[in-house]
């Protein structure tokens, strides 16, 4: 369920990063941005939404945009 709008993208570009590394854990993606599993978790399962900075960290991260993870 979206939280003010927003829909999270994460659970498919995590599923897309598994499929090309099989070695990719949420948990190991957490540790990189600084992030504790549950946290990230709760972002995943669209229960809360990121502050600017974690948001950044995982786009980065990602590269992608802010904009393709969280869509309005």
């Amino acid at each position: 369920m979206p939280i003010r709008g927003f829909t999270c993208n994460l659970r498919l570009l995590f599923a897309e990063e598994k499929m090309k590394n099989a070695s990719f854990t949420q948990t190991k993606f957490a540790n990189k941005i600084g992030l504790s599993s549950t946290a990230l978790s709760a972002l995943v399962t669209e229960r809360s939404l990121p502050s600017f900075e974690v948001a950044y960290a995982i786009a980065k991260e990602l590269n992608k945009s802010i904009e393709q993870i969280w869509v309005k």
